[in-house]
């Protein structure tokens, strides 16, 4: 059987448009619910930390980005505290040799999570040993904790406090629609926050 680039590539954009509808459709709510959080946390002076492993570790780096430096160019406006907690390969590298893999995020929750701080998780399957691990640490330190998923939501979907569940069950649809999403929110916040 022959690859056929022209069939993939329609098929691709019209898979990864169909969800986005489906998003459009179902998960405002929960979205509205995610920017209004996020603007207390920053509004009450604390942060918003960030983890994910692989794609979602590289999604938490440019969503935190997005937040800290901006979004909106024609925005003029001060940095926001966020933080993706996977960017350090010192800590994560002794985290994995000393206390396991498993246990990195958790450490990093423990150490700069404070009551009143939001912990946002990516994860396409929600099944993740270490984002579970870090969910729980969050919880013993009185954080909130939002997190984006995707098809069944996994583990995680019972553990966080808000679950935003992407309607797909494939890897790269998923984090297509992670990183619209995270821009939605960051660009809400922005404007909440200082377009006045």
């Amino acid at each position: 059987m022959t690859f056929e680039i022209k069939k993939f590539f329609e098929e691709s954009l019209d898979e990864s448009a169909s969800i986005k509808l489906k998003i459009k459709e179902t998960l405002f709510s929960d979205i509205k619910s995610a920017i209004d959080l996020i603007v207390k946390c920053f509004k009450d002076g604390n942060k918003l930390l960030l983890c994910g492993n692989g794609g979602s570790a590289a999604d938490s780096q440019h969503i935190a980005t997005e937040f800290v430096i901006r979004l909106s160019h024609h925005l003029q406006r001060p940095a926001l505290p966020a933080f993706a907690i996977t960017t350090d390969s010192s800590n994560l590298t002794a985290g994995g040799n000393d206390i396991g893999f498993e246990n990195v995020f958790a450490r990093n929750v423990e150490g700069l999570g404070r009551k009143g701080d939001i912990l946002l998780v990516i994860s396409t399957s929600g099944n993740s040993p270490n984002l579970i691990k870090a969910v729980e640490m969050a919880k013993l330190k009185d954080m909130y904790v939002i997190g984006f998923l995707g098809g069944s939501g996994g583990k995680l979907k019972e553990i966080v406090d808000l679950p935003i569940i992407v309607p797909s069950s494939s890897t790269q649809r998923i984090q297509e629609a992670h990183i619209t999403i995270a821009h939605i929110i960051c660009e809400s916040v922005e404007h909440i926050l200082f377009s006045n």
